[in-house]
């Protein structure tokens, strides 16, 4: 079933997808979206400029700040960013939560990374994640590498994100 699922976002998108029980790499790369979003701070922050800065570039998406899943999401990144930064990774999270909420939630966890604070969807819009009747994002993963989305898990984890992340650029090298 999440093959089939992975291969009908694949088609809507128009790349081909090879198939893995859930994440999977992207194949051929396409262009990441060169969209724009506004981070915990209320900087605005433009995703081209990220892909340009940075070798690789995770986007993950997640429904709502500070909720036990998406708390176990964030905090097995936070945990695991030492180890991502070593590999050249930089890590953005997207909710559609507001700036007030995302700065709640990255202060309280402590996230060293950018949380985009999504409220009018454009940032989920532009990647094509599934929302739900709230508006709040489906959880999702991508890896940006050079500007291309490479690898794309459309029912990301929660406390196992980092893992897979990690296994993903592995297996990309």
């Amino acid at each position: 079933m999440k093959t089939i699922l992975c291969l009908a976002a694949a088609f809507v998108s128009g790349a081909v997808l090879i198939a893995g029980p859930a994440a999977v790499k992207v194949n051929p790369p396409y262009d990441a979206p060169a969209t724009e979003g506004t981070d915990q701070e209320g900087k605005l922050v433009k995703f081209a400029d990220l892909y340009q800065a940075n070798p690789i570039v995770v986007v993950y998406f997640y429904p709502k700040a500070d909720t036990p899943g998406c708390t176990k999401q964030g905090c097995s990144l936070r945990d695991a960013h030492e180890d991502m930064a070593k590999l050249g990774v930089k890590v953005v999270g997207v909710s559609h939560d507001t700036v007030a909420e995302q700065k709640a939630f990255s202060d309280k966890y402590k996230f060293p990374f950018t949380l985009i604070a999504d409220h009018d969807g454009k940032v989920i819009t532009a990647f094509k994640v599934e929302t739900m009747k709230n508006g709040m994002a489906t959880r999702q993963c991508f890896i940006i590498k050079n500007g291309k989305v490479v690898w794309h898990d459309p029912k990301a984890a929660t406390d196992q994100q980092a893992e897979d992340i990690k296994k993903a650029i592995e297996e990309l090298k």
